[in-house]
């Protein structure tokens, strides 16, 4: 009988086992080294961050002056333009930074509504550059170039380039702290981790909402690279100290946190819809999201962005009123990376087809943000019709108070109506109407009654002693002409 033949095998290493990965998704959470490049790489990671900023750039710009400032906007501008001692409009501590920035930028590029939005314009094509070179970094090139142009596409991000707020500035910096965080926990030091702890003071006080994406930070961290949690915690706590001491002195002074809503079924039905500018976008985008999720190192960081800041806002948002999908918009880069990953799986000839689609998808509501009203308030319309109509002699009564600064901002001062409440409370002001024998009504929002709850002996004379001449309803907005017909009140 002969024995069988013998066989040796090599003894493996540890570093030569590997787990199968179908996706090429494992590896280091920061950027992956080579010694040398092939130029056809090359030129694909040029094109991950240089065509997604083209194109962003290009949405950005095309029609940014013009929808009409919507209040928030106009908020902005009053900020930027109002003497230093009337303070923070509405007292919004949260806003202080970027107004200051806008006065500013005002100050060298003057107040029309197109150099309002520019700052924001700069920050969504700036972020679509990083957005592309992170994934490709993360990734692949090719990924990057999807990534980028997917996120430049989409209806929401050019609304905020064209919005004199600061979500697309918070945007761009989520997308920096994002990208510099990587290569500091790769290698944490203190050259790393001062330009990420930097980034985060930035996002703090663009938005202080937009701080929630650290808990998608600290997740990554703890899952990926636990050893380096405390440098990472202290990095992220020195970031967050100057949004801290702000909000802490403001409030204590007597500001406030402009307050949202609640999170009830119709306020998270309409965010996917408002998130991404259109709701089948938002539901392409999730699904194919929903292929990339295998939690490897680099799609972990995405879905920790992406999934847990809403989670976060939304646990707070049961205790106070801060939920808002506009606040969410730093998440929007990494919904776009996750799908991404998954078309990166198809062959490249299939990308241009799903492009072209997603853009086809979006362009009504393209369009539809470059409407005079694309801002969601025709404000420029409601100052045409008061502007066109109005009588010497007339007055006005605004059932908010920011609408107050429509009537500033698009009305010459000899074509304003007189704002007989400028003087005193409008419910302890029945004595000022004295006189108006047309007095014009503009409340935001679709109203069935356009008179404001004033309360008091105010409100009385305006649903008794005048009568309903005409109302009209632009988008946003309810305004009415009360006429009353008495030779004297």
């Amino acid at each position: 009988m002969m024995d069988a033949d013998t066989m040796i095998l090599p003894r493996l290493g540890p570093g030569e086992i590997r787990v199968e990965d179908p996706w090429g998704e494992d590896g280091a959470l920061g950027a992956r080294v080579r010694t040398h490049r092939p130029p056809a790489d090359l030129r694909w990671r040029h094109a991950a961050w240089l065509l997604p900023a083209l194109l962003a750039g290009v949405l950005g710009v095309v029609g940014a002056g013009t929808p009409g400032l919507r209040l928030a906007e106009l908020a902005t501008w009053r900020a930027a333009t109002s003497p230093w001692s009337d303070g923070l409009p509405g007292g919004d501590v949260a806003l202080a930074p970027y107004h200051l920035l806008m006065r500013a930028w005002v100050a060298v590029f003057g107040a029309s509504d197109l150099a309002l939005r520019v700052p924001s314009l700069l920050a969504v094509t700036a972020a679509a550059a990083l957005v592309g070179a992170l994934a490709a970094r993360m990734f692949a090139p090719g990924t990057g170039v999807l990534a980028g142009l997917i996120f430049a596409l989409l209806p929401s991000v050019t609304r905020y380039a064209q919005e004199a707020q600061p979500y697309a500035l918070a945007l761009f910096a989520a997308v920096l702290a994002t990208w510099l965080l990587l290569p500091a926990l790769d290698r944490p030091s203190l050259r790393r981790l001062a330009p990420y702890a930097g980034a985060v003071v930035l996002l703090g006080l663009c938005h202080a909402v937009a701080l929630l994406l650290l808990v998608g930070h600290g997740w990554v961290v703890l899952a990926f690279r636990r050893g380096a949690a405390g440098r990472w915690l202290a990095a992220a706590t020195l970031g967050v100290l100057p949004a801290a001491a702000l909000l802490w002195s403001g409030v204590r002074a007597g500001g406030q946190l402009a307050p949202a809503a609640r999170p009830d079924p119709a306020a998270l039905a309409a965010t996917p819809g408002e998130l991404f500018g259109v709701a089948a976008l938002g539901a392409v985008l999730l699904g194919l999201a929903l292929f990339s999720l295998p939690l490897r190192h680099a799609a972990a960081v995405c879905t920790a962005w992406a999934v847990v800041p809403p989670l976060g806002l939304l646990l707070v948002a049961q205790a106070t009123p801060v939920w808002s999908p506009a606040s969410l918009l730093f998440t929007v880069p990494a919904w776009a990376a996750l799908a991404a990953v998954a078309l990166s799986r198809v062959r490249a000839r299939w990308w241009v087809g799903v492009l072209a689609a997603l853009a086809l998808i979006g362009a009504p509501t393209q369009a539809a943000v470059r409407a005079p009203d694309g801002h969601g308030q025709a404000t420029r319309e409601v100052a045409g019709i008061v502007g066109a109509r109005r009588l010497p002699g007339d007055g006005v009564v605004y059932g908010d108070a920011d609408a107050r600064t429509l009537v500033a901002r698009y009305l010459p001062a000899d074509r304003r109506p007189a704002d007989v409440f400028a003087a005193a409370p409008p419910q302890d002001c029945a004595g000022c109407l004295r006189g108006v024998r047309r007095l014009w009504v503009i409340r935001p929002g679709d109203r069935r009654d356009p008179v404001p709850p004033l309360g008091g002996a105010t409100e009385r004379l305006l649903r008794t002693g005048y009568r309903m001449a005409q109302v009209w309803h632009p988008t946003g907005f309810t305004l009415a002409l009360l006429v009353d017909e008495r030779t004297t009140l």
